[in-house]
């Protein structure tokens, strides 16, 4: 991932709704930002710092209900800014059921409060109707 390429949410929190192109049971998430070497100061104060992941249980139409009351809750993760650009999570609570939407709640990043960015996401999880493991990038 290159700098200038990445999917800015304004502010240190934001979430997304991601439809997922088949329903997908998650096991995993990868989350990736640039490399602190792409950025000529060092720094990468807009990655992603804490985070959560859920799906609903309700199956509403746009996948989550408005409330958020029956969303349940797949994981709370912390992106290291010391480690490699791209971090896979497997999810904490694993529900044996497939789900066509996610969502990504950013509740902070490492420092820039104008704005958030993400440079990748993929889901990995059993595509319902197969026993193969596969993976999902938006």
């Amino acid at each position: 991932a290159s700098p200038g390429y990445c999917w800015p949410f304004q502010g240190s929190q934001s979430e997304v709704l991601i439809r997922l192109p088949t329903q997908v049971q998650p096991m995993s998430i990868t989350v990736q930002h640039t490399s602190k070497i792409a950025f000529p100061l060092g720094t990468v104060s807009r990655a992603p710092r804490d985070f959560t992941i859920s799906v609903s249980l309700c199956g509403t139409l746009g996948g989550l209900d408005e409330e958020g009351k029956d969303e349940t809750l797949l994981g709370t993760f912390t992106y290291a800014m010391q480690k490699e650009p791209t971090q896979t999570f497997p999810l904490q609570n694993k529900i044996p059921r497939a789900f066509r939407f996610l969502k990504i709640i950013i509740q902070s990043n490492w420092g820039k409060t104008e704005y958030t960015c993400i440079y990748r996401v993929q889901v990995y999880g059993k595509i319902m109707g197969t026993n193969a493991i596969s993976q999902t990038h938006v």
